[in-house]
């Protein structure tokens, strides 16, 4: 696999790119979060106020992770996704970096339990240790529980 990677700015979608997101997420995020066709995931992201994405690149042009930003009640929130092959080798850290010279505050959901399935049958591993590496405060008794998802917010605020 090649080294040159390079994070491309965007607001808007175009479908096969939109198609490459899909499989990205269905791929890394736990099974009960997949989705079953494009419309609908398209449909989740259209509701989203206020997007932006941020998609990582290979030179050959691959998607291989996916951070986006948006509105909701008043706070700017975000999404990061690394494909499991490249992860642990620091792009993660740069695609967040990107989240925080665009933000002054950034707000999320992560899991924080090893409990979940990957489509493919791997251990979803939470990535809340990497959060907490990256200045991110965990606030412990704001949780998401729901049916598809347990989860804990977590907020970086610039200094």
């Amino acid at each position: 696999m090649t080294k040159e990677f390079s994070i491309v700015k965007t607001t808007k979608l175009n479908e096969q790119t939109s198609e490459y997101l899909l499989d990205l997420w269905n791929n890394e995020y736990p099974e009960n979060l997949t989705y079953s066709n494009l419309n609908d995931f398209q449909e989740y992201l259209n509701k989203l106020s206020n997007t932006t994405h941020f998609l990582l690149t290979n030179d050959q042009n691959h998607i291989l992770g996916w951070a986006f930003t948006f509105d909701r009640e008043n706070e700017k929130w975000f999404v990061i996704i690394i494909a499991e092959k490249i992860k642990g080798k620091g792009y993660g850290r740069q695609i967040l970096d990107s989240l925080k010279q665009n933000e002054p505050v950034l707000n999320g959901w992560v899991i924080d339990h090893n409990n979940y399935k990957k489509i493919n049958g791997q251990t979803y591993f939470s990535p809340l240790k990497f959060y907490e590496k990256s200045d991110f405060e965990i606030l412990k008794t704001q949780r998401l529980e729901l049916e598809k998802i347990s989860a804990v917010k977590i907020k970086w605020i610039k200094n």
